[in-house]
């Protein structure tokens, strides 16, 4: 499943039967930002969800919806705890309710890299989970984070307890968990934090054993970037190669966020879109490799909203847009961008959104590049949608019937 062959390309294949809708027609939407705890988020959703099913999306990827010392959620301690800083579990059970009644998938924020204890172990660090359902002793902590456990089988998380997956029993409790989240809940896609954190084999074990009807892994990695002056390098393929590998590793049951494009294409919009052609006249991150695995996003909590770790430059945000809803892969959109940037971001969005579906753009759609200079690209999509974006002016062929479906700051779309 999913073979990377030699030159790093991979052949795409039917989608398995779980982890991975087949289809290939999802629209995302991550419904929070790194603030959203502050504003009872689960009924503040609520009333969102009409307008988000009209908009088409497919799925929404909620915040971590258990107990946890952090109020955001990502220093989980009682996993069977769903009253959090977001809301109570009445609130989240009519949410995801609410989802369902109009066909939107609930994607839950998976934790499962480290877990906070609620009483110290025997070298006075606090790793063990005493008095609260899943009462783990300090085996089931990483030796690397202060446990009694095995060494960690990826990259540690400082300052809380990593939780050891080679064990059995931890596995086994974690299964019961993911299912209980499917199955009483109700959420039926998962997203996986910080999959850096531990081996990707475990990723495929709790698919397998939770059967998601998606599911997609931050697996977060540095770009490569010229050691002089520290510019952006042209050839990411060693960057996406071992985002594909990830993939590959959990059995092409996980897709991935595309941190490749992301990386290019928020440099490629400031006057550099030759970036977006690669040396094989294909896009340049995992969406060219893998486009049925690839998440591709615009900015996230991390990245954007009061974190701003990596945020794509505002005044390009529509050209990001129109890219990655126009594009093969499985597009994202952030809260901020569609419900906190004003009316003029959402319609235009949501335009692009509907193009993508009348169009029947999907994952696999296949792209024909036909410029990438400084400030221009443009390209043609499944020979039904082209566009273009940057500075540059074009337009299609006269030859053929395209009509204009959409426009706006340094982007245009049009289809047949």
């Amino acid at each position: 499943m999913g073979q990377v062959v030699s030159d790093g390309v991979v052949q795409e294949e039917a989608a398995p039967k779980v982890g991975i809708i087949k289809n290939g027609r999802e629209i995302l939407l991550q419904a929070f930002n790194w603030e959203s705890h502050k504003h009872n988020w689960w009924s503040n959703l609520e009333g969102r969800v009409a307008d988000i099913a009209k908009s088409g999306f497919t799925a929404a990827w909620l915040p971590p919806p258990t107990q946890s010392l952090s109020q955001d959620g990502y220093l989980p301690q009682d996993l069977y705890n769903l009253d959090s800083c977001y809301g109570s579990l009445q609130q989240l059970n009519s949410l995801i309710q609410n989802m369902n009644d109009h066909n939107i998938r609930a994607m839950a924020d998976i934790v499962i890299n480290h877990r906070v204890g609620t009483t110290q172990g025997s070298n006075g660090m606090y790793n063990r989970y005493d008095g609260i359902p899943i009462p783990w002793d300090e085996h089931a902590v990483t030796s690397c984070s202060g446990g009694k456990g095995n060494k960690s089988t990826g990259d540690n998380f400082d300052g809380v307890p990593n939780i050891d997956h080679t064990q059995p029993f931890v596995r086994k409790d974690i299964i019961e968990w993911l299912i209980w989240i499917r199955e009483t809940i109700g959420f039926q896609d998962f997203r996986f934090d910080f999959t850096k954190g531990y081996a990707s084999e475990y990723v495929k074990e709790y698919i397998e054993e939770s059967k998601p009807l998606f599911a997609v892994g931050e697996y977060w990695d540095s770009c490569e970037y010229s050691p002089t002056d520290n510019r952006l390098s042209y050839n990411q393929d060693e960057h996406r190669q071992r985002i594909i590998n990830w993939i590959d590793s959990t059995g092409g049951l996980c897709a991935a966020f595309d941190f490749t494009t992301k990386g290019i294409l928020q440099e490629a919009v400031k006057g550099e879109l030759w970036r977006l052609r690669d040396t094989e006249e294909k896009p340049p991150g995992v969406m060219g490799w893998w486009p049925s695995r690839a998440v591709t996003f615009i900015d996230n909590h991390d990245t954007g909203s009061t974190q701003g770790h990596w945020p794509f430059p505002s005044d390009h945000v529509m050209e990001g847009y129109a890219y990655i809803l126009t594009h093969p892969g499985i597009p994202t959109v952030f809260y901020d961008h569609f419900y906190d940037w004003g009316d003029s971001f959402h319609s235009e969005i949501a335009k692009l959104m509907e193009i993508r579906k009348c169009q029947d753009i999907h994952s696999r759609s296949t792209v024909k590049i036909l410029e990438a200079s400084s400030n221009l690209y443009s390209v043609v999509i499944d020979d039904k949608l082209c566009m273009k974006i940057g500075e540059g002016t074009w337009c299609p062929s006269e030859d053929e019937e395209w009509k204009l479906a959409a426009s706006g700051n340094r982007y245009a779309v049009w289809h047949k």
